[in-house]
């Protein structure tokens, strides 16, 4: 049974159990929340907007031969309205991210997601999955067939970090443009569907790693990956083609850390700040959400989540623009 989260603080209680049924399953089970971010999109882009995003989104799908349109397709007929294929597609958000030991050396990820669309931090549900290679929990919303926040129980835990917008002209429009005409060349996965294909199919943090760092991708983003054993942490700063990575312990908003690719336009809520408050937090003792702070907790934060894969344990909080959403979920998976 799910509990659907009313306005304002609440209780959150949504761990649904999927298996291997994938994203339709979560739909059938959490259409409620399904439904609500479908109104939510509608009431703040407009229902035009929604259709024509819709249309846009499904044709690059459809051209680059993605192995999840079919999926996508079905949630849409299911729902029985446009915004299932323009929200899937959709990459305008920032987060701050970190992975770090924690005091008895076992390797935890931090991160938030910031997002300026109303209703993701209330609708939040953890779907407990399992595909080949174990077990895992899907921090996600009911639609969405990508993967942005997870943790594979004994094997790791990863997040993806929107990457900074690559300067080409000086003028953020025209290189947001010029990065939207390269996407839409692309026939390469999204970040986010090249994570769900990590934690169906690697079997440890090494795999994982390997993945990340060598798939090609549609676009740039930064990974975040911890692993089950103490030495296993890193940020993966990714390009379509190159990777460039960070050893724990580290911390990483919406800018580059290594100079690899030269300059970026940071996105989101002050990233510079973010970065550094988190770094400093996790370097001390961190328990719990005590580190989420301002800035790194702002207008646009929707989701806060501690991930420890040697643990199988999840700690999430969902958010909107007034601050806590929902109480502190705290999870334990065996591994």
């Amino acid at each position: 049974m799910t509990e659907i989260v009313r306005e304002g603080y609440d209780t959150f209680d949504r761990t649904i159990t999927i298996g291997a049924g994938g994203p339709l399953a979560l739909v059938r089970h959490a259409r409620p929340q399904a439904e609500a971010l479908m109104d939510a999109a509608c009431r703040q882009f407009t229902a035009p907007l929604v259709r024509a995003g819709d249309w846009r989104a499904r044709h690059w799908l459809a051209r680059a031969g993605n192995p999840y349109l079919p999926e996508i397709d079905a949630i849409a007929h299911a729902l029985g309205r446009p915004g299932a294929h323009g929200l899937n597609l959709s990459y305008e958000w920032a987060c701050t991210s970190g992975v770090a030991p924690d005091a008895g050396g076992a390797m935890v990820l931090r991160r938030t997601l910031d997002w300026p669309f109303h209703g993701l931090g209330r609708n939040t549900v953890v779907a407990r999955r399992h595909s080949v290679a174990g077990p895992w929990l899907d921090i996600t919303w009911p639609g969405f067939v990508g993967v942005f926040t997870a943790l594979a129980p004994g094997r790791f835990a990863a997040a993806i970090n929107q990457a900074p917008l690559r300067r080409r002209t000086g003028l953020m429009a025209a290189d947001w443009l010029i990065d939207r005409v390269t996407v839409g060349r692309s026939t390469d996965l999204p970040p986010c569907h090249l994570l769900r294909e990590v934690f169906e199919t690697c079997r440890d943090y090494a795999e994982a790693r390997n993945l990340l760092t060598t798939s090609p991708l549609c676009l740039p983003a930064l990974f975040i990956l911890a692993g089950a054993k103490a030495s296993e942490g890193c940020i993966i700063e990714r390009t379509e083609d190159a990777a460039a990575i960070v050893d724990a312990p580290a911390a990483i908003a919406n800018g580059w850390l290594t100079p690899a690719f030269g300059r970026g336009t940071a996105r989101g809520y002050d990233s510079p700040t973010r970065q550094c408050l988190l770094a400093a937090c996790q370097a001390g003792p961190c328990d719990d959400l005590e580190w989420l702070q301002p800035p790194v907790a702002n207008p646009y934060t929707r989701v806060a989540a501690v991930l420890e894969p040697a643990a199988g344990r999840l700690t999430l909080q969902g958010w909107e623009r007034t601050g806590a959403a929902t109480h502190i979920l705290h999870l334990e998976a065996p591994n």
